[in-house]
Parts: structure tokens; C-alpha cells; sequence
């Protein structure tokens, strides 16, 4: 808890989610890179007049998403945004580069001044769109010891949505997070299977009994269900829920976000 404590100033913090427009050299890449650094900020600023308490930026537009290797394209870009987004707001800032890119999101983290990543392949291998995505724990923490980033929370998905969990049928997620802790996670991140998708509450349970880690609920909460999830979560992760009709694809609905905050703030 000691990262987390330290990063987040509220209780139940809620960390909302920009999904960066497609980079350079993915399919959907737009030749302008100008454009695609003024709507993250301009989201930036969104989020922070609502008065979130973080902001998570994750490539989701890089579709179909490399597995573990990038490019340095990628990570470059993601970390100046990440860069001037904490300059512009002064709010936590994470980052999460798809798919498997744990390494390179610790080193835009590093080179952008900012607090935690989102990793997926953390402890326990699974099959996801990309391929077989193998746990990273080891390289990962060495990394993060070698390039100094000890401060930057490392904040691990289990049971990944988007994949199959076949290999560790016989694992319940209380295992897997329990094995996350010991493998010195700093967090953990339960979500429903699909984006936008709930979470089950008896799977956050059995997480929250098997580790004393900060569990992160990372999909499916909305203004209907806010009042059932903060309680059992230590944050959440909010992304399509405050996008125009809860589509991730669409521009932020500020309206949604104030509406949530301002129940946030009278439930905690």
C-alpha cells in the first residue's frame, strides 16, 4: 500500500482513461501527430475541471496491437504526452502501452516524470488477440531496478480481459493475486471480461481475501453501479463510461463525469 498511498491523496481514488489516437506507424495513424497531442491534452484538462482524481493514458487505438515490442515510435510518443499531460494537470498520471509493453511503459513513466503503469502479463501467462502473452514479473521489476524507477507504482492486471485463461483453469483469481503480492505487484486490477464490461463481485472478493495488495477495479463501473464498487475497491479505473453514450471510441462526455465525481465525492 505504500506506493499507492503515496501517489493517490484520496480515498477511492478514480483514474480516467484517455485513449490516445493511433500513433505513428499503426494502421489507423492519421500523419498528425500535433492533432493527436491536443486532443489528449484537451481531455486532460476535460478530466481535471470535473475533478478526477487521476488520468491513465493507454494506446487503445494502435489496433490490431504488437505483442511486447512496440517500437520506439510508440513509446516515445506516449511518453512526451505523458509528459506534458502531468505538466498541464499535476494530478497521478499512469500509462499503459498495448500489448505486453510493460518495459516500455516503465521507461516513458521513467522519462516522463510520472507515477504508476498499468501492466498486463504480470504473473501468470495467458492467450490474448496478440498471441501468448508470458508473465514478466522477473524482467520487469530488474528493469525497473536498473534504470532507477522504484518510485513508479507498477499496478498488474490478473485475469486479463480480452483472453483466455484456459492454461490456468485450474487457478482462481484469489491464487493469482495472491502470487501477484508475492511476485511484489503494487497493486492489482480486476475487470470484466470485455471492455466496459462489469467486474464480478465475487471474484473481487475472493482478491480482496487472498492479498493486502490496493485492489483496482479496471472496467465496467458506471454512475448506476458507482455505489456497489467503491466500497469493495481500493480505486477504479473509469474509461468508457465517460465517453459519449459509454463508448470508448467516442469524445468524453463531461457531463457524465461530473455527474459521476459528484457522487463519488457524497459516497466516500
Amino acid at each position: 500500500m505504500q506506493k499507492f498511498n503515496k501517489i493517490f491523496k484520496t480515498h477511492h481514488p478514480i483514474i480516467g482513461m484517455i485513449h490516445v489516437q493511433a500513433l505513428p506507424g499503426t494502421p489507423k495513424y492519421n500523419q498528425n501527430n500535433d492533432s493527436i497531442i491536443t486532443k489528449a491534452l484537451e481531455e486532460a484538462r476535460v478530466y481535471k475541471n470535473a475533478g478526477i482524481d487521476a488520468i491513465l493514458i493507454e494506446n487503445m487505438h494502435d489496433v490490431p496491437y504488437q505483442k511486447n515490442d512496440v517500437g520506439h515510435e510508440i513509446s516515445s510518443a506516449m511518453s512526451l504526452i505523458a509528459y506534458l499531460i502531468k505538466q498541464e494537470t499535476a494530478l497521478p498520471i499512469g500509462i499503459q502501452i498495448l500489448a505486453g509493453a510493460n518495459k516500455a511503459a516503465l521507461a516513458a513513466a521513467k522519462t516522463a516524470g510520472i507515477d504508476f503503469i498499468r501492466a498486463e502479463g504480470f504473473v501468470f501467462g495467458h492467450l490474448a488477440d496478440e498471441g501468448y502473452i508470458d508473465s514478466q514479473a522477473a524482467k520487469l521489476l530488474r528493469y525497473q531496478k536498473q534504470i532507477n524507477a522504484m518510485n513508479i507504482a507498477i499496478f498488474t492486471d490478473i485475469k486479463k480481459k480480452h483472453s483466455s485463461h484456459a492454461l490456468t483453469a485450474d487457478l482462481d483469481i484469489g491464487e493469482m493475486a495472491h502470487a501477484s503480492e508475492f511476485f511484489l505487484s503494487d497493486g492489482v486490477i480486476v475487470t470484466g471480461k470485455h471492455t466496459g464490461s462489469v467486474a464480478d463481485l465475487n471474484e473481487i472478493k475472493k482478491v480482496k481475501s487472498n492479498t493486502k495488495l490496493p485492489v483496482i477495479i479496471g472496467s465496467g463501473v458506471n454512475l448506476e453501479n458507482l455505489s456497489t464498487y467503491l466500497p469493495v475497491s481500493d480505486a477504479l479505473i473509469v474509461g468508457s463510461y465517460f465517453k459519449e453514450k459509454g463508448y470508448w471510441e467516442n469524445k468524453l462526455d463531461s457531463d457524465r463525469i461530473f455527474q459521476f465525481m459528484d457522487k463519488t465525492t457524497s459516497l466516500r
